[in-house]
């Protein structure tokens, strides 16, 4: 380390003002403080409040939380690949055929985000920000496995430039990144993001007569239409080759679907991480999965078709929702500030996503949209909450 903080030095007056490269000063600063402390301290005189938690670890917090989730992806990726294809796996077969369709898309991502970003500090002349740690990975794992590399790279810049530069960067966007590298290449690109074909490996080898790459909510939305029990259609989709939907599979992630999405036990962990740390709010996260359980109620009770009267418990481990809810909709910056606007933002997501997965068959994934959406409601919804807190407070004091 000691080599490397002289080496930080010996280029330091280069990047300083009046050196050659003074105008990437803001590069220099941001890739010495990944290694070693920034020289600035504090030089007024008086009491001071010191906490070792800065933007920079509270990114490193996400990024570790969702390790699980993206280990898992790995070996399921590898798992769907050989029941498609009919192959015999062992266990290292499938980490590594996974491993090697996932690092591209997080190289992808990491290289072309940072790239973009650091083209913008350059140009605006201001700090790098730790953000792009926690974008970079989110935008991998919301990705299907065999995405287009260059659809990827396009999405991350449009993200980023898009969804967070124009807003003022880090801290100021109104729009989750991630989710707005999926929507535009949901909407630009959809043939390669949706679909059954998107979710079996048709590579080399085709996959295996009878086998089908529908994701849970198409099976589901299919037996609605079909008037087969959903939970039926849902436990005998792919039954003979053992990768069934059943509740227990579709809780554990060993379904088709994007890198991270799958395992809702994965979301879990990382959800207990955040929370312990104090990182994320568990009142979004409850408020999530408590609004989708409550919104899956009504429509039992409204049922009309088969889809609408599957259990609501189901809807909490289909799709992208445990993993949507845990580290999208908590997201510090989209989110709601406010305590109470927490529990509201929350639970409209979990509502918004059941009612768009059960009501609107072009957009079986309802978690993308009710996020984009409620991250745009979400000052209005704190607006109403410290406007309600203060008209109860002036009553009190006239009172």
């Amino acid at each position: 380390m000691k080599a490397l903080q002289n080496l930080f030095d010996s280029i330091k007056p280069n990047f300083e003002k009046g050196g050659k490269w003074e105008k990437f000063h803001t590069l220099y600063e941001g890739h010495r403080t990944i290694a070693f402390a920034p020289d600035l301290i504090t030089k007024a005189k008086g009491t001071q409040i010191k906490d070792a938690t800065d933007l920079k670890r509270v990114m490193i917090t996400v990024v570790i939380a969702m390790i699980p989730a993206l280990l898992f992806g790995i070996l399921n990726i590898g798992h769907q690949h050989f029941i498609a294809s009919g192959e015999e796996a062992t266990f290292l077969d499938k980490a590594i055929f996974g491993a090697l369709s996932v690092l591209p898309i997080l190289i992808v991502s990491y290289a072309v985000g940072l790239l973009t970003e650091f083209t913008f500090c350059v140009i605006r002349n201001h700090p790098i920000s730790e953000g792009y740690l926690v974008s970079g990975m989110l935008i991998a794992l919301v990705m299907p496995p065999y995405i287009p590399l260059w659809q990827v790279a396009l999405a991350t810049i449009f993200a980023v430039v898009i969804g967070k530069e124009v807003f003022g960067g880090t801290g100021m966007n109104i729009l989750n990144v991630a989710m707005t590298a999926r929507a535009f290449l949901y909407f630009a690109y959809p043939a390669q993001i949706s679909g059954d074909q998107v979710w079996t490996y048709l590579g080399e080898k085709t996959a295996v007569d009878g086998f089908s790459g529908a994701t849970a909510l198409a099976v589901a939305y299919n037996a609605g239409v079909e008037g087969t029990p959903a939970v039926e259609a849902l436990s005998s989709h792919n039954a003979s080759f053992g990768a069934d939907f059943s509740f227990l599979n579709m809780f554990m992630g060993w379904i088709p679907g994007s890198i991270g999405e799958t395992s809702t036990l994965m979301a879990l962990v990382g959800a207990v991480i955040l929370v312990a740390t104090g990182v994320a709010s568990w009142k979004i996260i409850v408020g999530g999965f408590g609004g989708a359980y409550a919104m899956g109620l009504v429509m039992n009770a409204l049922a009309v078709n088969e889809y609408m009267a599957m259990p609501a418990q189901y809807h909490l481990v289909m799709g992208g929702l445990a993993f949507g809810v845990v580290f999208m909709a908590t997201d510090p910056v989209s989110a709601a500030q406010t305590e109470t606007g927490k529990w509201i933002y929350g639970i409209l997501i979990g509502v918004l996503t059941v009612i768009i997965r059960v009501t609107n068959p072009a957009y079986p994934e309802g978690i993308m949209l009710a996020v984009l959406f409620m991250n745009v409601m979400a000052p209005l919804v704190d607006y109403y909450v410290v406007k309600a807190n203060k008209t109860r407070r002036i009553q009190r004091a006239t009172v």
